[in-house]
This record gives structure tokens, C-alpha cells and sequence, in this order.
């Protein structure tokens, strides 16, 4: 009789482990041009809208320094859309990699940030010199998010319109270099860098210009439940930019000021400059789940 029972046992945990590995391999997430957006919260509460904004292109300017994106920058969400209001709600991805962490290269890295024989503090004096000599002197500039997802701002209207802020972003950026530290910050969570990029054209305060962003070519799939618009740009030139922290840990002290007065920073409104160049999708959350195996 044990046995039996043995045998039964054993031909139930094999059928409940075939059923789920059948359901496992069915379970794909989206599909065919959905794909890109399987880190959508499609399934939360109240959200009707999914965002990738793939950037390859474009610069940062920040004070005296520019730095080319030349490493792909991903921005992926979930929207909760009011369409009484027309107001738009962020939501996180699901990986938490709302904003993807992208390394860009300073040019000229170290060299550009600061001079050896600019340090007082005898440590940090032979620490740089070494960095230098032994070709230790790669700088990546590394934008990350500085607040909650949730403070991220998006309107849809404002873009496709070429009007107002379509995209406010939060964010500071991170200095990586071994002489710099693992805290080497320009901005913070509570003093970030606010970018409110538009598609228009902006008004920025002197020394800067006016520049024009374009939303570029939108097209309509599934029955205008995906958009995509490539060829877009969004540009903001008439943001304040803070001081960098934290840059050689406990050598803060030294290294700050140096670097800051090498970049011209914190600087004022106007003397800052910020152009993305992007491929856009943008998808109704039911299309999203209906792609899905």
C-alpha cells in the first residue's frame, strides 16, 4: 500500500512540475515591436501607458565641461494619464532601472578636472601623481536619477506640440574615476540638477541662446496604439547647475574646490546646456498585456 501511495506521489510532483515548466516557457512577456517594453509596469493599478525613450546620441554641458553621450541612455516607465485632466503620473520600472546607468568619457579625463601641483595636501598630492604617471587618468561621467521615479515629470501634449516642458528630469552625476572616490557627485538627491527638456524652443538667461529641440517623425502602429517617434530632440539650456561633493573621499576637502574651479561650477542658470537625441515609443498598457505569450 505504501508503495502505491509512493508512486502516486511521485507522478504528482512530476505533473505539477511539467505544468509548470509549460507555464513558465509560456509566460514571454510582450512581443513583436511590444517588446521593449517588458520593464513596464503594465499591470499596476491605474496605469494606461507604456515609455521607452532610447537616447544614442547628444551632450552635457555643465559649466566649462561638455561631455558627448556616446553610450545609449534608456528612460522606461509606466504613465498613469488622467484624460479628464490630461495630467501624467510616473511609474518606476519594474527592474528599478527607470533611468539605465550609462558611462560617458570626459575628454581628457583627469587632465581636465584638475593639476597635480594645484594640491596643498601632501597625500592627495602624491595619489594624483600616481594616478597620472601610471595612466590612471579616465574620467566617465555617469547620469543617474536623483530623486523617486515618481518625481519624474512627462507630458505627452507638451512634446508632440513642441510647447512648454515635455520631459523634467531629476538627475546627478557621477564623477567615476579611482583617484575620485565612489562618491564624487556633481548635484544630489537633495540639490539635483533639474532638466525641463523640451521639443521647442528655449528661453534661456545670458550667456546662453536660444535652441530649438524637434519631435522629429511620428508613426502611428496598431491602430495608433504605438507610437513611435524617431529623429526627436530634447534640449534644456536654462538650468542651474550645483558644485561636485564627496570627490576623493576623505581628500573632499582638497579636491572639491580644485575640480570645482576647473568646471566653473556650481554655476548659474543660463550656463549649462543639455541636447538628447532619442527614438521615442510610446503604447497603450492593454496592447502592452495583449502582446504577451
Amino acid at each position: 500500500m505504501k508503495r502505491h501511495r509512493s508512486i502516486a506521489l511521485l507522478a504528482l510532483v512530476a505533473c505539477a512540475a511539467s505544468m509548470a515548466g509549460v507555464a513558465s516557457a509560456s509566460a514571454t512577456g510582450p512581443t513583436g515591436d511590444y517588446a521593449v517594453f517588458d520593464q513596464c509596469p503594465r499591470h499596476s493599478a491605474r496605469v494606461n501607458l507604456c515609455l521607452f525613450a532610447h537616447t544614442s546620441t547628444g551632450r552635457v554641458t555643465l559649466g566649462d565641461q561638455s561631455v558627448p553621450i556616446t553610450k545609449p541612455i534608456v528612460l522606461q516607465r509606466g504613465i498613469i494619464r488622467n484624460e479628464g485632466t490630461e495630467a501624467e503620473t510616473f511609474v518606476a520600472a519594474l527592474n528599478g532601472e527607470t533611468l539605465t546607468k550609462s558611462p560617458q568619457a570626459v575628454p581628457r579625463g583627469l587632465l581636465d578636472l584638475l593639476e597635480c601641483n594645484e594640491i596643498t595636501e601632501p597625500l592627495g598630492r602624491i595619489l594624483c601623481e600616481l594616478a597620472v604617471e601610471n595612466g590612471m587618468t579616465a574620467v566617465n561621467a555617469t547620469t543617474e536619477l536623483a530623486k523617486p521615479a515618481s518625481a519624474i515629470k512627462v507630458s505627452k501634449n507638451n512634446l508632440v506640440n513642441r510647447e512648454g516642458v515635455a520631459l523634467s528630469l531629476p538627475v546627478k552625476i557621477h564623477l567615476e574615476n579611482p583617484l575620485l572616490g565612489s562618491e564624487c557627485y556633481i548635484g544630489s538627491s537633495s540639490r539635483p540638477l533639474v532638466w525641463n527638456l523640451t521639443t521647442g524652443t528655449t528661453s534661456p538667461p545670458a550667456p546662453n541662446s536660444s535652441i530649438s529641440g524637434k519631435v522629429g517623425k511620428i508613426e502611428e502602429k496598431d491602430e495608433a496604439e504605438f507610437i513611435q517617434i524617431s529623429d526627436d530632440t530634447l534640449v534644456d539650456n536654462a538650468f542651474a547647475s550645483p558644485g561636485v561633493t564627496g570627490c576623493g573621499g576623505a581628500l573632499a576637502f582638497v579636491l572639491d574646490p580644485i575640480i570645482n574651479a576647473k568646471l566653473g561650477l556650481p554655476a548659474p542658470a543660463g550656463h549649462g546646456t543639455v541636447i538628447l537625441n532619442n527614438l521615442i515609443d510610446l503604447a497603450a498598457a492593454e496592447s502592452v498585456i495583449a502582446s504577451e505569450k
